[in-house]
């Protein structure tokens, strides 16, 4: 996405040392992130802060739960909680339409119709959705920090998450080393313009706003006090082992990570020979998983008897979630 990364409309930085605070929800498919998310957003808001609940999950499970439409545009779904749900495919049209717009203002028809060209094999490419969610991710995250108090994410499967998570860093390395080069030739391009200043001048500057702004996205993700990242999983041996894995890579990334979110533990009121089995099955997991990870807290939620929903359950997932909520940094 060369062409996306230099011509994107630029935009106004917030104070990166205030704002919103960020807390990431994440781990194997079908776990219950949605679910934790929104009851942790609800939480949150009957304490008094207002919460935006984004999903960046393509399968809008967060629309589903809520039993409401959602966009890429923020929308009450309770007292406190505004959520909205990002498109892949929406916002690479986004991504692109803005490429387009900022090639418009090229001034060389030869260059132009050679990026052109460029943008519309680039929209094809291996990776491009990625990076037009991610940016779509910093924009949302950035216009909107001042605006609430806390801003909470449903996120799509690990694998997906931590290739987003890291694209911030990647980024922003490839518009310095771009930034590098263009260095190299401004000169000769003001003196060729006669002073003014070029249509390359103008695309330096983008990309310059362009690494403040993933600049200023990594610093928030990489700030404990600010950013961190919930992993939840359920107790059996293939969410444990998916969830090691992130674990690991969430701390070579450097974001903070220091509790669990155990889902649909059985409650001590299951009964049953089946439940009985299914039980000591669970227990052996849940020893494995304070075994494999002794350094985090880990807060468990019982299993509930029928389906969650905007009307039912988020209030008993919102009470197993305290602990979380209360070691959450205040505004």
């Amino acid at each position: 996405m060369l062409l996306g990364w230099l011509f994107r409309r630029p935009q106004r930085q917030p104070d990166t040392g205030a704002g919103a605070r960020m807390t990431f929800f994440g781990g194997k498919g079908g776990v219950g992130k949605t679910t934790c998310a929104s009851a942790f957003s609800v939480a949150l808001a009957e304490q008094g802060q207002q919460v935006l609940l984004i999903s960046t999950d393509p399968a809008h499970s967060l629309g589903d739960l809520w039993e409401q439409s959602l966009s890429a545009n923020p929308v009450s779904v309770s007292k406190g909680v505004d959520a909205l749900e990002l498109d892949p495919d929406a916002a690479l049209k986004r991504y692109m339409g803005e490429v387009r717009e900022n090639l418009a203002n090229l001034a060389s028809p030869e260059v132009r119709d050679a990026a052109m060209r460029q943008a519309d094999l680039a929209a094809s490419s291996p990776g491009a959705e990625e990076s037009a969610l991610m940016d779509e991710l910093v924009r949302l995250t950035l216009e909107n920090s001042e605006r609430y108090d806390q801003i909470v994410f449903d996120t799509a499967p690990t694998g997906h998450t931590l290739q987003l998570l890291q694209l911030p860093e990647a980024m922003r390395g490839w518009t310095d080393a771009l930034l590098s080069k263009r260095r190299e030739t401004l000169d000769t391009g003001r003196a060729m313009q006669g002073g003014d200043a070029a249509p390359e001048d103008r695309a330096a500057r983008i990309l310059e706003a362009r690494r403040d702004r993933y600049a200023a996205m990594r610093d928030r993700l990489l700030d404990p006090n600010r950013t961190r990242f919930v992993p939840v999983l359920n107790p059996d041996r293939l969410s444990r082992q998916e969830t090691l894995r992130m674990v690991k890579t969430l701390g070579e990334v450097g974001m903070r990570v220091d509790t669990l979110v155990i889902n649909r533990v059985l409650p001590d009121s299951a009964d049953g020979d089946f439940l009985a089995r299914r039980r000591e099955a669970e227990r052996e997991h849940l020893e494995a998983i304070r075994r494999d990870f002794p350094s985090l807290e880990q807060v468990l939620v019982p299993l509930a008897t029928d389906d969650v929903n905007r009307e039912q359950g988020l209030a008993a997932v919102a009470a197993a979630l305290a602990p979380l909520v209360r070691s959450t940094s205040p505004v």
